[in-house]
């Protein structure tokens, strides 16, 4: 079985934050289902504007259901609450007071389902003074602390290119949930899961504040050089992502690193002696190892330079990853077949737990399960459905046979 097989959850979220948290939950093995706007959806599904779901959009949202609901209208609310007491989890990343303007708050849906467990994402959270402000990943960075380690010491801070806050928010969501659900197998309340996107930035930020002990705060953007010889170095054929970072922080790492480029003469070297003396000749020896790792694809580099027990990755660039022979021997990479885009490469979960494998599904359409889950959760004839929406309150998706062009 998978492990979390029998938890049921309500999806209102959209972009990244909030579905990464379902996903997550899905990949686990528990039944979600996304609640989007009939004819709209998730406004991710359209973030390519190439009139089908993007990349975005499929990235996010594997192994999860679509029912399309209006939750604006009289009718959409009370589908939806009717849907509420036989489901464990409501998840939503709206801005602040919308799903109270919807009538959907908390203290509604727990009036109807004790035990329901209730996770709300938010830029700064549901209180404080920057409560109301709108966030999306970069903010969140900016504002966790993130932009300002990150960049060359001389340079001004800048955007770290991974999604910490989306996706990391997500990924902390999810953890709250469980921890929530756990707890109500014991209790049989539920309760509100929150998290404010700042402060999981900030949580990430533990090891650079960690730094105020030894150094100057502020803590300053120190670039990709940190205990030299640790940088970042060129390689063949000098493409922008032609690089390989090489980090030595003992000893018995320069040793190792010296003896595979084959220049142990270095350890004799009085301008390398030491930890001291190294970062005082820092630039020398920067152009001492380059003219070894110029010489080499990055790759060539790595393998070599990692057999000798030297920690060092090549820059993997998108296209590197989606290749890459470690990740594909690992099942990491994977291919699937949507309807609107044809076949599409993807990341496979990223944890793997040995006896509860789920398998990877493709993302939703817009309210490919509407008719299936009303039907099952709420009785609901076909009759209906296709009166609920020729008046807009569902939206009832289909398949296509065949790819668009």
């Amino acid at each position: 079985m998978a492990a979390l097989d029998g938890m049921k959850v309500l999806d209102l979220t959209q972009y990244e934050a909030g579905t990464t948290c379902t996903q997550y939950l899905a990949w686990l093995g528990a039944d979600v289902v996304k609640v989007e706007r009939p004819g709209v959806g998730d406004p991710g599904r359209n973030v390519a504007g190439k009139g089908r779901d993007s990349y975005y959009f499929l990235s996010f949202n594997n192994n999860k259901k679509s029912v399309a609901i209006a939750l604006d209208t009289p009718e959409g609310r009370d589908l939806f609450l009717r849907l509420v007491p036989k489901f464990d989890v409501v998840v939503e990343n709206f801005t602040l007071g919308t799903m109270e303007k919807l009538g959907l708050g908390y203290d509604v849906l727990s009036a109807l389902n004790p035990g329901i467990i209730y996770a709300t994402i938010k830029g700064f959270g549901t209180s404080g003074p920057c409560a109301g402000y709108k966030c999306f990943d970069m903010i969140a960075q900016a504002a966790g602390g993130a932009f300002s380690v990150t960049g060359d010491p001389d340079g001004p801070p800048m955007r770290p290119g991974a999604t910490f806050g989306d996706t990391g928010s997500g990924v902390h969501a999810a953890l709250g949930i469980l921890a929530a659900y756990v707890q109500r197998q014991r209790t049989g309340r539920g309760q509100v899961v929150e998290i404010a996107m700042q402060e999981i930035i900030a949580n990430f930020m533990r090891e650079p504040m960690s730094q105020r002990e030894w150094r100057s705060s502020p803590i300053q953007r120190r670039g990709n050089r940190t205990v030299v010889p640790t940088d970042l170095y060129p390689c063949a054929p000098g493409g922008p992502n032609d690089y390989i970072y090489i980090m030595v922080v003992t000893t018995r790492m320069w040793d190792a690193l010296i003896a595979a480029i084959d220049m142990p003469e270095l350890g004799m070297d009085p301008r390398f002696a030491t930890v001291r003396d190294r970062h005082a000749n820092g630039d020398a020896l920067w152009e001492i190892i380059a003219g070894w790792t110029r010489k080499r694809t990055k790759f060539e580099a790595m393998h070599h330079l990692a057999a000798a027990g030297v920690p060092c990755s090549a820059v993997y660039d998108t296209e590197d990853l989606l290749n890459d022979p470690h990740l594909r021997a690992r099942n990491m990479i994977r291919t699937i077949e949507h309807p609107t885009v044809g076949e599409f490469q993807l990341l496979a979960p990223p944890i793997h737990l040995s006896d509860s494998e789920v398998e990877l599904q493709r993302a939703p359409l817009l309210g490919e399960h509407t008719r299936e889950t009303l039907a099952a959760e709420l009785g609901l004839a076909d009759a209906e459905l296709e009166d609920l929406a020729a008046r807009g309150v569902v939206g009832l998706g289909t398949v296509p046979t065949t790819l668009p062009g």
